[in-house]
């Protein structure tokens, strides 16, 4: 039977999965590498108990200049580039969410939304919330106030933006919103 995989061997395996960014990628492997760690003495003292009086068992060594390293490594052979892991953050989010929510969840990733993908995003909000909230709430416009403020909250929550919320449900929903 073949033991662990190794931190590369893990690190490439969940870039592997999906796209990660450095900080959220550091994260996961410092975890993964602690556990290791910890395991490792844990063993160590189950198996001989004088190694275990030897040695402080508190906290194992500090695997942060190895993950460094690592890291250093993947972006070096391509396996870890954070442009890509932008572009697919935002091709898995844009059909679903506002440019706000993106760069928010970007920000939680410790990176930003470039500035010409920020205008493209901005550009085609309007087209994306009016084919959510036609999906949501179908092609009719809200029946009274309080429908109203109920879709509101539903595209502001989705990260449109108040000016696109309010011109899409003023019944601007045949307008294109683009600058033709």
């Amino acid at each position: 039977m073949a033991g662990p995989l190794s931190l590369k061997a893990r690190a490439v395996a969940l870039l592997a999965q999906r796209e990660h960014g450095a900080a959220e990628l550091r994260r996961k492997l410092l975890r993964i590498a602690r556990e290791r760690a910890r395991a490792a003495l844990a063993e160590a003292a189950d198996t001989t108990p004088e190694a275990a009086t030897a040695t402080d068992p508190a906290e194992p060594p500090d695997p942060s200049e190895d993950v460094d390293a690592l890291l250093a490594w993947l972006q070096a052979q391509g396996y870890l580039d954070e442009t890509r892991f932008v572009e697919s953050r935002v091709h898995a989010r844009a059909a679903r969410f506002g440019t706000a929510r993106i760069s928010q969840e970007l920000a939680r990733h410790g990176l930003a939304l470039p500035a010409e993908q920020q205008a493209a995003l901005k550009a085609g909000e309007f087209e994306r919330a009016r084919l959510i909230w036609q999906r949501k709430f179908g092609a009719a416009p809200p029946a009274d106030a309080a429908a109203r403020a109920r879709q509101a909250r539903f595209l502001a929550g989705r990260g449109f933006s108040g000016e696109v919320v309010r011109r899409l449900l003023r019944g601007g929903h045949d307008e294109l919103g683009g600058d033709e």
